[in-house]
């Protein structure tokens, strides 16, 4: 991207695609019989539904109704269970259904997710925030809007708010005004004794993606230091991880699920609801691109990432083969 705020667009390309020859009667046929009796088949499950988009499940769960007159995601719940049913169940929801109901399992009851609220408010663009804000209403309803206000504060709560209300404007950019802004974060940061939490708020929440990218050069030129490197040495919490989160999407918004998949299996554990969430969520939409991404950085595939995290005792069985059939080979 130049200084001009000419910007090169990457292509979103999903890993799940909509399969040729789609006959949802054959299907719900399939999946039935590989749930009655004594017994179930995942394997047929997993070719089934990890193989179709979703808007041909919804077609499946629609024929599954009139061939059987069942629920199939309540018949998939009885025959399921642990993270290989929180896969599948997720993808039978329409994506703005499934974020709306991890967002609203993040905020219910007793302490919230933070780190959930960043990873889908503060890296998706304002389209897909509306779906998922709408679906939310539906679902339990509350506005988005409200329960996150009745959840979070301060600068935070700013932050997320302003990502419901879509305040950028993706396609302003004003080469000046982004050096006024750059020297403003600046002065609100490394150029006094702590810092104005606000500002980079207000400024970086307003920020569309062209006029982001013109602030994070010029920033760069006054201080030295990249603009992430200078919120890490000023912020900590949960404030820093959505500024962040709003930053890295500015410059690659794959590389940042590629980064969080990586956080989500290093180390002791693997958290395997941010496993789960992010590739149901983005299978659609660029999982390829994140796997190009993932592979650019950490110097291995997911699919071997995905692997190896099996091989540890971290995924396995059924589980493991529905995301690596997610992911897919190429």
């Amino acid at each position: 991207m130049s200084l001009t705020g000419d910007m090169e667009e990457y292509v979103e390309v999903p890993t799940v695609l909509p399969a040729a020859n789609f006959d949802p009667v054959a299907d719900a046929h399939a999946l039935r019989a590989a749930m009655k009796g004594f017994g179930t088949d995942e394997q047929v499950i997993i070719d089934i539904l990890c193989q179709r988009s979703n808007a041909q499940r919804q077609a499946i769960t629609e024929a599954y109704k009139k061939e059987f007159g069942r629920d199939l995601i309540a018949d998939l719940k009885s025959e399921l269970g642990g993270n290989f049913e929180n896969v599948i169940i997720g993808l039978m929801l329409p994506t703005d259904e499934y974020c709306a109901k991890q967002l609203h399992k993040a905020m219910k009851g007793v302490g919230t997710n933070e780190d959930v609220l960043v990873e889908i408010l503060c890296s998706r663009p304002y389209d897909e925030i509306v779906k998922i804000a709408s679906a939310y209403e539906t679902m339990y309803g509350n506005s988005l809007e409200s329960d996150v206000q009745g959840d979070t504060s301060g600068p935070f709560q700013r932050l997320l708010v302003m990502a419901l209300q879509g305040v950028r404007d993706n396609y302003a950019y004003d080469p000046v005004k982004a050096a006024e802004e750059a020297q403003t974060l600046y002065n609100s940061g490394e150029g006094q004794v702590g810092t104005d939490e606000n500002a980079f708020v207000e400024i970086l929440g307003h920020a569309g993606q062209r006029h982001a990218y013109l602030i994070f050069q010029e920033y760069k030129k006054i201080s030295g230091k990249t603009i992430e490197q200078a919120m890490e040495s000023e912020m900590s919490g949960e404030i820093l991880n959505g500024l962040l989160a709003m930053v890295k999407t500015v410059h690659n918004r794959p590389a940042y699920f590629a980064d969080r998949l990586e956080v989500a299996m290093k180390g002791l554990g693997t958290d395997d609801d941010a496993l789960i969430r992010i590739i149901v969520s983005r299978c659609e939409i660029d999982l390829a691109n994140i796997k190009f991404e993932y592979e650019r950085i950490q110097g291995r595939t997911l699919l071997s990432a995905v692997k190896s995290e099996e091989e540890a005792g971290e995924t396995s069985g059924d589980y493991r083969r529905a995301l690596l059939a997610l992911i897919g080979s190429a």
